[in-house]
């Protein structure tokens, strides 16, 4: 063969994955490792951006407690069998071979010890060793079906394949690449799609409450937020802009534009007996004095002006002390809106997944036609679920393709 026979890449492959996500390259590794010969192709410049700017750079990459019911979907019993067939144990076996340090910030909550690029490296690491290539920058504009597979139109030519997996992820994040690529090709050929929103999501607020909170900006409680019947007790944050944090990403997915939240302040708390205690004990003090015992003092003296309460206890009735403690289970507030995909970490609803194999994530009328990860309408809680429903959905298509 002479030098530039070998530099001419072929343009035929059993298998080309579109997009080269946590999703992806998990199916191009073990798709590989088969003995298929498998292009990755993606229209961005590097792999796994996704995959780097997540868990604050440090990948939140599995969770340990990960079952079906951390996941939302029209169709919940569709992500069951991946889910059982590939477990976090699974990933964390792979990790620990490539000698890749992990923390447990809480629990079942595995962060690399470092940073996100020991994850990228395991993977691309994985990719090199089955024989998957993995071609950047490359965007595809036309697929189509053709007798033996698919063909592809692309920046860099023609390429074509016995099996296509779309892996291209949902609408989260556009600064990252994000495009509806993947909806549009199952809309091609024929597959539904689910009305799409952004998920794991901050809140705006209106202009008022704003203005209140506004100087609160960076501050940290530990909360419970309830909304259409769902409720989450992790850590709420105030931002310039709104409301973040654990909490309010988690409930954001339950969340309907309207919809008013409930924030328990106190969540820990038996509030009215707490305060009947203290008037008896301590009656000169004040509702902000026992605030600034379970909350940040600057956010408990805000919110306490917020409510307007003043005076020592001793100038309290039972009554009142009730209607306190319920403000403080119950502060209502209605959201302005979320900051979009802008911001969002992944995205609910896609394709609808009856249409699909469960086994093998293969569409039921075009077993050669695959879709995997956050394309698909299956959406995780925060906290490492939607990476495992990554290597999951990639691990049952990549041992089928």
């Amino acid at each position: 063969m002479t030098d530039s026979a070998k530099t001419i890449p072929s343009s035929h492959f059993d298998v080309i994955i579109i997009g080269a996500g946590a999703a992806g390259l998990m199916c191009a590794a073990t798709a590989g490792y088969r003995g298929r010969r498998v292009l990755v192709i993606d229209h961005a410049n590097k792999p796994g951006k996704k995959i780097l700017m997540s868990g604050g750079g440090r990948c939140n990459f599995t969770n340990l407690n990960s079952t079906p019911a951390n996941f939302l979907s029209d169709n919940p019993h569709f992500c069951i069998s991946a889910l059982k067939r590939y477990t976090p144990q699974h990933f964390v076996e792979l990790v620990d071979r490539h000698g890749v340090e992990y923390v447990e910030k809480a629990p079942g909550q595995l962060f690399c010890k470092d940073s996100a690029k020991d994850i990228l490296n395991v993977l691309k690491t994985e990719c090199d060793w089955a024989g998957a290539e993995i071609r950047m920058r490359t965007t595809v504009s036309a697929v189509a079906e053709t007798d033996g597979g698919y063909r592809l139109s692309t920046s860099s030519g023609t390429l074509s394949c016995e099996s296509l997996v779309i892996a291209s992820g949902g609408l989260s994040i556009p600064t990252m690449g994000a495009t509806g690529f993947g909806y549009r090709i199952a809309e091609q050929f024929g597959l539904r799609v689910l009305a799409t929103r952004a998920g794991l999501v901050p809140f705006t607020l209106h202009p008022e409450l704003k203005e209140q909170l506004s100087p609160l900006s960076g501050i940290s409680c530990p909360v419970e937020a309830s909304c259409n019947h769902q409720h989450f007790r992790e850590p709420m944050l105030v931002t310039h802009r709104g409301l973040s944090g654990p909490s309010m990403l988690q409930i954001s997915s339950f969340w309907q534009p309207g919809d008013e939240l409930a924030i328990n302040l106190l969540p820990a708390q038996n509030v009215f007996d707490d305060l009947i205690g203290l008037r008896r004990d301590k009656p000169r003090s004040t509702l902000a004095n026992y605030l600034s015992q379970y909350l940040p003092k600057r956010f408990a003296q805000a919110y306490n002006d917020l409510q307007g309460w003043s005076g020592p206890l001793q100038g309290y009735k039972n009554s009142d002390l009730e209607q306190i403690a319920d403000t403080l289970r119950h502060w209502t507030i209605k959201p302005a809106g979320t900051e979009g995909y802008r911001t969002a970490e992944v995205t609910l609803g896609g394709i609808d997944t009856r249409q699909l194999s469960s086994k093998t994530m293969a569409t039921l009328e075009r077993p050669n036609l695959y879709f995997i990860g956050e394309v698909l309408d299956v959406t995780g809680h925060l906290g490492g679920h939607n990476f495992q429903w990554a290597w999951a959905s990639g691990v049952a298509a990549g041992n089928d393709v």
